[in-house]
């Protein structure tokens, strides 16, 4: 019976034969450096406070951030986004609390980069400040004037470079804004912070729970930022994005969501070859979690998906999940 079996000399199955092996096989890694911990803190809340579209997530006041970040610290990871809540009765058209220099979030910054050795990135774009929620100055017809705009991110990407964030991160998606802030930082003598473009980021239908829980969700109402945001159809138009924002002088690109745009990931890292990051974003962690907690999916799951990410090509994943999975990392 031996004789007449028809195989050939190489088994693949033999690399799969012990988890030893397995590991020592493995053509991707995810560690705990490929992790960013992204970080929502609330003007005038004492404590935490619950999300309920994103399982395990909180709210932060700043009496509450230093326990977080001393977590965040103990799990190994390097770096936290924040991103802010502002009291709704400082939100203008124009978006002008970006700017002012004791912000929460420059407050934030401070803060934790007191108390920490964190790397601290922070969003750059207008939808947390503006009472219409979207990213930049609307004009008379309600269409983001992506050059009005253009000044006021440049102020709030120097305001957040004299707080101490490492990288700015713009994610309005204007037109020439990596360009003007590029020349802002070095005219300013901020030559070493980074920009972390959100290069391309989609207008997507993943991005509700995040809304939430800056409460934009409530300002934008039914509105729609197809006209700034990238077409969920097009990965040629990405890889334009991606090289202009390179030409104008970002160090990190980035794509978001993630998991539904894996291949633009793919293309992006193997067409420019830079740093590139991507973002699993507030909807594909929310959907994952809800199936986790419903017993329809394994905790597992949630590794899988971020070890797909690295596969594709991302060097480092935004993901709110960052701790729980260092904790299972670091075990």
């Amino acid at each position: 019976m031996t004789a007449s079996r028809k195989f050939p000399n190489s088994r693949l199955r033999r690399t799969r034969f012990t988890s030893a092996i397995r590991s020592l096989v493995a053509e991707n890694h995810l560690t705990v450096d490929d992790l960013i911990q992204p970080i929502f803190v609330k003007e005038g809340l004492d404590g935490i406070e619950g999300i309920d579209s994103l399982p395990e997530i909180n709210r932060f006041g700043l009496n509450a951030l230093d326990d977080e970040i001393a977590r965040i610290q103990e799990n190994k990871i390097k770096a936290v986004a924040i991103f802010p809540v502002i009291d709704p009765v400082k939100k203008d058209d124009r978006g002008t609390e970006s700017t002012n220099e004791n912000n929460l979030v420059c407050e934030a910054i401070r803060q934790i980069k007191k108390n920490s050795e964190l790397a601290v990135i922070a969003d750059v774009a207008l939808d947390p400040y503006t009472s219409h929620g979207h990213d930049g100055v609307l004009d008379s017809k309600g269409y983001v004037d992506n050059d009005e705009s253009l000044p006021i991110l440049v102020n709030q990407a120097l305001t957040l470079a004299k707080a101490g964030a490492d990288m700015v991160a713009p994610s309005d998606m204007m037109d020439g804004r990596i360009a003007s802030i590029r020349n802002m930082l070095e005219e300013k003598g901020f030559v070493n912070t980074i920009i972390l473009s959100y290069a391309a980021k989609y207008s997507s239908k993943f991005y509700g729970p995040f809304r939430d829980a800056v409460s934009s969700s409530a300002s934008l109402g039914s509105g729609s930022k197809d006209t700034y945001q990238m077409s969920v159809a097009n990965i040629d138009e990405a890889l334009h994005e991606v090289k202009m924002d390179i030409e104008e002088g970002a160090d990190i690109v980035m794509v978001k969501p993630g998991l539904p745009y894996l291949d633009v990931i793919k293309s992006v890292k193997e067409t420019f070859k830079v740093p590139t990051f991507a973002y699993q974003v507030s909807g594909e962690y929310a959907m994952l979690k809800a199936a986790i907690q419903n017993g329809w999916l394994s905790e597992e799951v949630m590794m899988e998906s971020l070890l797909s990410f690295k596969r594709a090509g991302a060097d480092c994943i935004l993901t709110y999940a960052a701790n729980q999975i260092a904790e299972t990392l670091n075990k």
